[in-house]
């Protein structure tokens, strides 16, 4: 899409992107740091990347295996 634009238009593309940025509320990371934490350590119990799957439930478990002898 970049390929058929002019210079012009990427610019402008840009600029206008840009004035939508400028309108964003910005909070410090001082301020969220401590409320992403919570969240997270809030919700760890839950997480099967934390707590592991069960065996029983693991749908990416191995069926069967192979034997060469």
């Amino acid at each position: 899409m970049a390929r058929d634009m002019s210079d012009k238009d990427i610019l402008k593309m840009e600029l206008d992107q840009l004035k939508l940025e400028v309108n964003t509320p910005r909070i410090a990371v001082s301020t969220t740091a401590p409320e992403i934490i919570a969240f997270v350590e809030g919700l760890s119990a839950e997480d099967p990347l934390v707590k592991g799957v069960p065996e029983d439930k693991n749908p990416f478990k191995e069926k069967g295996g192979c034997i060469i002898t």
